[in-house]
């Protein structure tokens, strides 16, 4: 490879712009819900999960590029580009992809009605259909709904945050015109089952909600002529700012963030293109935006929704399902229960292909261990009826010493972590919020116990959150070990988290923002040097997003030195890969597909004596300065062997959900060739590992405790 001398690793040519590879990563799964060969019930999930994260590059990324804009904020991204030019940039793409949405409903309508699910306007029911429809607005609908006028007398009614509306214009009996809105009610199903007595149970039909509230709009407004009905759909500013060194009290501050996120300002509101010009001037003045924010789509709005449709009772249109593999025993008092078996060799499970349930089970057993003296677990997003938390609390009534950082900053989950705070602080937890300044996003575990007169602790380091229902659909990796200087990192970092320390020297962990960024580049920078050296270099990244302007300019000096590097990133790469003289040697996949990928792995050859990192951080600046996160070793031979060959290999060989970053930031699919097609997601499906059978001991738990004692 030939290194260009006359290089900058600051040109801003180098990189891709963050919120267009963020759209290109949306492009990603639009994709899936257009190809063919995903279930007709799976692509309309796809076509769900695009509109949902498109609406919150709006709440988020658009927003805060319209508060930069509205600032003069005058400073430039790693491409070079102005707050106001990424603006541009972006009002200039989407509405293409949303283009292409429309036209993936549209194709996934027709499939799905030619396999007995019927997605009708109101217009197209049948007889009976209709009166099964007319029949649930009457009972169901119209008692919840509020018609809000506009006059001189009442003022413009307020319009909450992803809210489905309508606008309707009636005509009183002195013919004059005036303006309503009607909010399509969020408490009911968005698709209305009208299936006709008697229907075969396989077929289904159903009207969106909006359309039977606007056929039956004149029941709210007697006596007046409803002239006009129009649905619109609005996104806010859903970016909390939240001023932490003014405040007392940080659970309060969270729980005003999210009441005053249904007020932020405007960013985005969609109609349908029938929309008249003076039903939208009235919108746009009264919600103080401006008409390039008004997106003109074909219906129908807010397709995040098609989320509906998957309760639909149409195995046959679904993926396949399967039961993760139990790969560890599990059972309370078992001969070998969870600490026996951590005690015998590190644990390394991979989620969702593997049971999330070893997790669960050690903290649940430690909740009723006698032995256990405490329990100490960082909580990000942990969802509802969770039975990690519930162990928390049992613990805590046992007596045991439990604490527990949760996360109220987490953003969109920021309630539900109020809830659980305030349970488990009820319950006598040591609850704390998190550090002033920074998100906490690391998820450790950590469970102390007396064992023969001595004290072991017992570790977990997850790439994903302790959530059993995410880990069913993330692929995470989780890391079980009671390594001691594991264990002393874990107490050195809950005593940050907690109390107030300052500690700089972790054994084994890498944490943020302590030394985390020294660490990668450190173990970067060593793979330069086997490179340089003429012993090689290899570098395999696995992540969510890769940002960091300072990381990828070393990355590329590593390139440079002749270090082959794969990255495998699943949303956002600001790198630019395949660049003549720069970045050669570097290649960059994306894979979209039946889970989401969420693990992060960092694997450095170094000189055929790997060293493999798993934890929870992104190569992003607020990962690596503005959060705590952590990043552990996997030290087994036989983990980190098959973290490469097993789990890694698995993804590299990926030729039917694998794209390739082109060097100007585009994606293209693999292509099988004349082999076989290999699916990362089915291989690994396949390969689940089983319980390992228990080894044979003499004499009951209790005995071998004593002789030990």
């Amino acid at each position: 490879m030939t290194v260009r001398a006359d290089i900058r690793l600051d040109d801003p040519s180098l990189y891709v712009n963050r919120e267009l590879a963020l759209l290109s990563f949306q492009e990603r799964v639009l994709e899936e819900a257009l190809d063919p060969a995903n279930p007709l019930l799976e692509r309309a999930k796809y076509l769900a999960i695009f509109s949902s994260n498109l609406s919150e590059f709006y709440m988020v990324r658009v927003a805060g590029l319209k508060q930069q804009v509205a600032a003069g904020v005058g400073g430039l991204s790693d491409d070079g580009l102005t707050a106001a030019e990424q603006l541009a940039a972006v009002r200039e793409r989407v509405p293409g992809m949303l283009e292409r949405a429309r036209e993936c409903f549209y194709e996934l309508k027709e499939e799905l009605a030619a396999a007995g699910i019927r997605l009708v306007d109101y217009a197209e029911l049948t007889d009976d259909e209709r009166a099964i429809a007319d029949s649930y607005f009457a009972s169901d609908v119209f008692p919840v709904l509020t018609p809000l006028a506009f006059d001189p007398g009442r003022p413009f009614p307020h319009i909450s945050n992803a809210s489905m509306n309508i606008a309707i214009v009636v005509k009183g009996p002195d013919g004059e015109e005036r303006f309503a809105r009607v909010k399509v009610p969020k408490a009911l199903p968005r698709f209305v089952t009208v299936a006709a007595p008697g229907a075969d149970s396989r077929q289904h039909t159903f009207v969106l909600l909006e359309q039977l509230l606007m056929a039956h709009a004149g029941a709210l407004f007697p006596g007046y002529e409803v002239i006009a009905a129009h649905p619109f759909r609005i996104t806010r500013d859903a970016e909390m700012v939240i001023q932490e060194l003014e405040a007392d009290d940080l659970l309060e501050t969270i729980e005003q963030g999210v009441r005053q996120r249904r007020f932020g300002s405007v960013v985005r509101m969609t109609v349908e293109p029938t929309m008249p010009e003076n039903i939208r001037d009235i919108l746009v003045e009264n919600l103080d935006m401006e008409m390039t924010d008004v997106l003109a789509i074909a219906p129908p709005l807010g397709m995040s929704e098609l989320f509906g449709l998957a309760g639909v009772d149409r195995p046959d249109l679904k993926y396949k399902p399967f039961v993760p593999a139990l790969t560890v025993p599990i059972e309370v008092g078992a001969e070998a229960d969870i600490f026996t078996t951590i005690r015998e060799h590190d644990i390394l499970l991979h989620h969702p292909y593997e049971s999330f349930e070893p997790v669960v089970a050690l903290i649940r057993q430690a909740a009723h261990d006698p032995d256990v003296l405490a329990i100490k677990m960082t909580l990000y997003r942990v969802g509802k009826n969770s039975p990690i938390v519930e162990a928390l609390m049992d613990a805590a009534l046992a007596g045991k010493e439990v604490a527990c950082l949760v996360e109220l900053k987490a953003r969109f989950d920021e309630e539900s972590n109020i809830e659980w705070a305030r349970a488990l602080e009820a319950v006598g937890v040591h609850v704390v919020y998190g550090l002033v300044g920074l998100k906490t996003h690391s998820k450790v575990a950590l469970v102390v116990r007396r064992e023969a007169g001595k004290i072991r602790r017992y570790v977990h380091i997850g790439t994903g959150n302790y959530n059993t229902v995410t880990a069913t659909l993330y692929t995470d990796l989780g890391l079980l070990t009671c390594d001691d200087k594991m264990g002393e990192d874990a107490s050195a970092l809950f005593n940050l988290v907690t109390g107030y320390a300052r500690k700089n020297d972790y054994h084994r962990f890498l944490v943020a923002p302590v030394e985390l960024r020294e660490g990668i580049s450190r173990l970067i920078t060593r793979e330069i040097e086997h490179a340089r050296e003429g012993r090689g270099g290899e570098i395999v990244m696995k992540m969510n997003s890769l940002v960091d302007q300072r990381l990828i300019a070393l990355l590329y000096e590593a390139s440079q030195a002749g270090v082959r590097i794969d990255l495998l990133v699943r949303g956002v790469c600001c790198l630019r890969p395949g660049v003549p003289g720069v970045s050669e040697s570097i290649r960059v996949t994306s894979i979209v597909g039946r889970f989401l990928e969420h693990s992060r792995i960092y694997w450095f050859g170094n000189d055929g004596a790997p060293e493999v990192f798993i934890g929870s951080a992104d190569l992003m600046p607020r990962n690596l300065d503005r959060r705590v996160e952590v990043l552990a070793p996997v030290r087994d031979p036989r983990l980190i062997k098959r973290i490469r060959e097993e789990i890694l290999g698995t993804y590299l060989r990926d030729t039917v959900k694998q794209r390739i970053m082109q060097a100007d930031g585009t994606y293209v699919r693999v292509e099988a060739g004349v082999e076989l097609p290999v699916c990362a997601h089915e291989v690994l499906l396949g390969i689940r590992p089983s319980i390992t059978p228990k080894r044979k001991r003499k004499g009951t738990p209790q005995k071998r405790k004593a002789g030990k004692k």
